[in-house]
């Protein structure tokens, strides 16, 4: 176990305090003046990453001892932080990047510490996801931030499915080896919406793509490789005009119009809200769909 420094007053203080402290996504000048005083002056540093860590603390000549705190470890490692915390030390949470608790460990040690009685305060910084919606040119205030998306399809899908009619602007996180997946999903069930999607932001080859779904899709698609996290913003949908009510073909005329969907997704989901038997709307839907088909 690590041992954390001592202060010349811990003998006399009370319980210590544990700070979450937000770190740079990319750039290292991206660190608040506030967390670097914290991170040099608490006892101990709880980092998902200690070797990513160790950087941020060479480069300003920090050397606060590091305990390693990772998902597979959160609860084990919570509970040797408690007992710290008990003993008068201070302690900082850090992630990997970014701000802890936000798609990464920390929300675990957090309510743990908060349950016993201890003082958390939060150092706010860098976050990927508010980094993202300041470029993205957003005027509605809501928006869904759904951290990472289920990694399986068929719970991916079923996610994105309960968001179709959601108004409000969808945020996700999603990593390289899956965002081609990931996209070609959201195109089949939400419809070719205008999306921004930025990789690697703050770094050196961060990049922004902005447009219909299919058009970044492709733009990536077409690269040999893909590398580094992204940030998605998708547009809400446009629910205007969509019939109420139970009028089939002009539910159907709606869904390929409007959400622009495929036949067989339109029919499960129509099926689904009406109650009605998928196999007596797939026959309205084929003749609805031939009327719609140009030529």
């Amino acid at each position: 176990m690590v041992k954390p420094k001592k202060s010349k007053e811990s003998a006399d203080k009370g319980p210590g305090t544990l700070h979450v402290v937000a770190t740079p996504i990319g750039n290292l000048e991206d660190i608040t003046l506030r967390a670097l005083r914290i991170l040099d002056q608490v006892d101990l540093i709880a980092s998902e990453d200690t070797r990513h860590t160790k950087k941020l603390l060479s480069r300003y000549d920090i050397r606060t001892p590091l305990l390693s705190y990772y998902k597979g470890k959160e609860v084990e490692r919570a509970e040797t932080i408690l007992e710290l915390l008990d003993q008068g030390d201070d302690v900082a949470l850090v992630s990997d990047a970014g701000t802890p608790g936000i798609s990464d460990p920390g929300a675990i040690l957090v309510k743990m510490a908060r349950a016993n009685g201890f003082r958390v305060v939060p150092v706010p910084g860098p976050s990927a996801l508010a980094a993202a919606l300041s470029i993205s040119g957003l005027t509605e205030a809501a928006y869904h931030f759904a951290g990472f998306l289920p990694a399986k399809q068929n719970q991916r899908k079923k996610y994105l499915e309960a968001l179709v009619f959601y108004p409000a602007a969808i945020i996700f996180y999603e990593s390289p080896h899956r965002i081609l997946k990931t996209l070609a999903d959201c195109r089949k069930i939400l419809g070719d919406r205008q999306a921004l999607i930025a990789r690697e932001l703050t770094k050196i080859h961060e990049e922004v793509l902005h447009g219909p779904l299919s058009e970044v899709h492709g733009v990536l698609a077409a690269r040999p490789s893909i590398k580094g996290e992204f940030v998605v913003i998708l547009a809400g949908a446009e629910n205007e005009g969509k019939p109420e009510g139970k009028d089939l073909p002009q539910l159907l005329v709606w869904y390929k119009n409007q959400a622009g969907l495929s036949l067989s997704e339109a029919v499960k989901r129509i099926a689904a809200d009406l109650g009605l038997n998928r196999s007596e709307v797939y026959k309205e839907a084929l003749k609805v769909w031939e009327e719609l088909e140009p030529g």
